[in-house]
């Protein structure tokens, strides 16, 4: 897993909201997040708030979990599919970092004291053998550079209250990261056609939804190129060794302390996990 993000000049804009309120705009989204006491959405506090001033607030509590101790280990794309993005009441995808200690091992197990409102999606997870190029990113080198796919479970969880989001919201709140869990099939991506994978997800042996990786921009390579090219303009890069969540294939479903949680997918396998 690599080393810390940084922010270059070039390419920036010019952010709506001071040094200052980035600084109380993060200070609460962590405190948050250590108290387990959501907060009301950061846009009705700080109405002017635009998609830069977000990403730089999301960096500045990466940081802050980077000097704590925690590493990058990936990066997320986010509501980018049509069911998530009507779901959660915006039009384009969200994006963020996937840090160390929020890998979950191979038992699964999720600790919910941890979480404040979890839920879970279906996902298709890409683990990079070779930087991604950007800009310019594209489909084929998503291909080029990928070591291996694997299905996963990613546990979103949101800081902020009764998950009420804009788009700066939970772009401020790191994409409204959690857990993640991945399955223990390694897949050559040269294997499968991640445009067309059918997956299914079960709670407590009860099948809750389907869906098909098709269902992410049309083809889980076009998130992930897209990715790689946004952050850029922030200075980030998808290296070599970071796992890449392009968005779930189907609904995010609340999951609670005593849920079990198993997906399947045509392909690539299932994974579990077990939320105490």
């Amino acid at each position: 897993m690599t080393g810390p993000v940084r922010v270059q000049s070039q390419d920036e804009g010019t952010p709506c909201l001071t040094q200052q309120e980035h600084d109380e705009i993060a200070a609460a989204l962590r405190h948050a997040e250590a108290q387990r006491v959501a907060i009301k959405p950061i846009t009705v506090l700080y109405p002017r708030m635009s998609v830069h001033d977000a990403y730089l607030v999301q960096l500045i509590n990466i940081r802050a979990r980077l000097d704590a101790g925690s590493t990058v280990g990936g990066h997320k794309v986010g509501l980018s599919s049509k069911a998530m993005q009507e779901m959660m009441g915006v039009d384009e995808p969200d994006y963020g970092h996937l840090l160390s200690d929020m890998f979950i091992g191979s038992s699964g197990d999720v600790d919910t004291a941890a979480l404040l409102q979890p839920r879970v999606e279906v996902e298709p997870a890409f683990v990079l053998g070779a930087n991604l190029p950007a800009p310019g990113c594209t489909t084929d080198d998503v291909v080029r550079c990928t070591q291996f796919v694997a299905p996963s479970l990613e546990i979103i969880d949101s800081r902020i209250a009764d998950w009420t989001l804009t788009l700066c919201d939970t772009i401020a709140d790191n994409a409204s990261s959690g857990r993640l869990v991945l399955g223990a099939a390694r897949i050559p991506i040269d294997e499968v056609d991640l445009g067309d994978i059918e997956a299914t997800l079960s709670i407590n042996g009860q099948l809750a939804d389907s869906g098909n990786t098709n269902a992410v921009l049309g083809n889980p390579l076009i998130a992930v190129a897209w990715l790689a090219n946004k952050v850029h303009e922030f200075g980030v890069t998808l290296q070599a060794g970071h796992v890449v969540l392009p968005g779930s294939c189907t609904r995010a479903h609340d999951v609670a302390a005593g849920d079990t949680v198993y997906a399947e997918f045509e392909t690539l396998g299932g994974v579990s996990a077990r939320f105490r």
